[in-house]
C-alpha cells in the first residue's frame, strides 16, 4: 500500500477550479485499496497571507466541508487540521537547520514576492520547509502536486536526502511527485485561470439567486446572436465543456458554430448543470456548515490517528538528533 499525503489551503471556500482540478481527483485516488490518503487542511500555511482569525476559522470548516461533501472516506484514510498536529511545526524546526538558505531563496515562493521583501515574512520564506515537514512526518510515497509545486518537492526530497545522508541512515521516505499530466485548467469567469487571486472563481455552494449572478457575468465576446461563435476562444464554452457530458458538449459546439444561439443560453446551461451535477453536494455543504460539530467530530478522529503516527516519527527522529 502506498501512502498519498496532500493539502489545501483554508483561504476561501474552495471554487470550482479547486473542486474540479484537485478535489475530484484526489477523491478518486482515495477509492483505491491501494492507497492510503493523508488528506489535511493546511491552515499554517494560511497563515503566511492571511491573519484574520475568523476568517481563517470559517474558511477551514468550508474546505473540510467540501472535502466532506464530496465524499472523502475519513474511516479509511486521515483527514485533519495542520495545526492540530504540532508535531509538523517542531520537525520544520529541525529540517530548517538542515535547509541551506540558497535553496529557500531559489523557491517560487519567495522569488516571486522579492521584489517587494517588506512583503515577505520569514513564515514565507520558510513555506518549503513547513510544506517538507508536512510530508515527512508521515513517510508520504506520493504527493500530487500541480506544476507550480514541483520545485517545492524537489526541494522536499533534497532535505530529506541531506538529512539521511548527515544523520547516517534512512529516516524519511524520499517523496515523489504524483503530477497529472492531463491536469484541468479551469477558466475563471474572466478568461483567466480561475483563482482567488483574482477573484474570478465560480463559487458552486451560493444560494441559486447569487450563483445564477455570478455564471451570468462570465466574460464574453460581443459576437451578434445570429452569427457563428468560437469555441476555441469562448470562456463560457470552456466552462461548459468542463461540466457537461461529452454528446452535450458536442452539441453546444454545433449550436456555436451554425448560429442564432446566445451567450445568455450557455450561461444558463452552465448554471443548470452547476445546481444538477453538484446537488447533493450542495446540500451536504451547507448542512455541515450550519452543523459545524459534525465537521469538527469528523476532524477529531483524523486527527487522533495522525497524531500517533507523528508521535513516532518524532521519537526517531529526537533520539537521532540527540534530544
Amino acid at each position: 500500500m502506498q501512502r498519498i499525503l496532500t493539502g489545501i489551503q483554508s483561504t476561501n471556500i474552495p471554487h470550482l477550479g479547486n473542486i474540479l482540478g484537485a478535489i475530484m481527483p484526489a477523491i478518486e485516488l482515495s477509492k483505491n485499496s491501494h492507497n492510503e490518503c493523508f488528506y489535511f487542511i493546511a491552515d499554517l500555511h494560511t497563515l503566511t497571507s492571511i491573519k484574520d482569525a475568523k476568517f481563517i476559522r470559517e474558511s477551514t470548516n468550508a474546505v473540510a466541508a467540501t472535502w466532506l461533501a464530496f465524499g472523502f472516506n475519513t474511516g479509511k484514510n486521515v483527514f485533519y487540521r495542520q495545526s492540530r498536529v504540532a508535531q509538523v511545526t517542531e520537525l520544520t524546526w529541525y529540517l530548517n537547520c538542515f535547509t541551506p538558505f540558497p535553496m529557500l531563496a531559489n523557491a517560487h515562493s519567495f522569488k516571486d514576492k522579492s521584489e517587494r521583501l517588506s512583503d515577505v515574512n520569514s513564515g514565507l520564506f520558510t513555506y518549503p520547509v513547513l510544506m517538507a515537514a508536512d510530508i515527512l512526518l508521515y513517510d508520504a510515497n506520493k504527493v500530487p502536486v500541480g506544476k507550480d509545486q514541483i520545485q517545492h518537492l524537489e526541494i522536499t526530497a533534497d532535505i530529506a536526502k541531506s538529512f539521511n545522508h548527515k544523520i547516517g541512515e534512512s529516516i524519511f521516505t524520499i517523496p515523489e511527485a504524483l503530477v497529472d499530466t492531463k491536469v484541468m485548467i479551469v477558466p475563471g469567469i474572466d478568461g483567466q485561470k480561475m483563482s482567488k487571486s483574482y477573484n474570478n472563481f465560480i463559487n458552486i455552494f451560493l444560494p441559486e439567486k447569487e450563483l445564477k449572478k455570478v455564471v451570468m457575468s462570465i466574460l464574453t465576446d460581443s459576437t451578434p446572436l445570429e452569427s457563428p461563435k468560437n469555441t476555441d476562444t469562448c470562456n463560457a464554452f470552456k466552462i461548459y465543456a468542463l461540466l457537461a457530458e461529452k454528446n452535450d458538449v458536442e452539441i453546444m459546439r454545433n449550436n456555436y458554430l451554425k448560429g442564432g444561439y446566445g451567450y445568455g443560453a450557455i450561461k444558463s446551461e452552465i448554471l443548470g448543470l452547476i445546481l444538477k451535477k453538484f446537488e447533493r453536494e450542495r446540500t451536504t455543504f451547507n448542512h455541515l456548515m450550519q452543523n459545524p460539530h459534525l465537521i469538527e467530530k469528523e476532524l477529531a478522529i483524523g486527527e487522533a490517528k495522525a497524531q500517533k503516527i507523528a508521535n513516532e516519527k518524532l521519537m526517531v527522529i529526537r533520539e537521532k538528533l540527540g534530544y
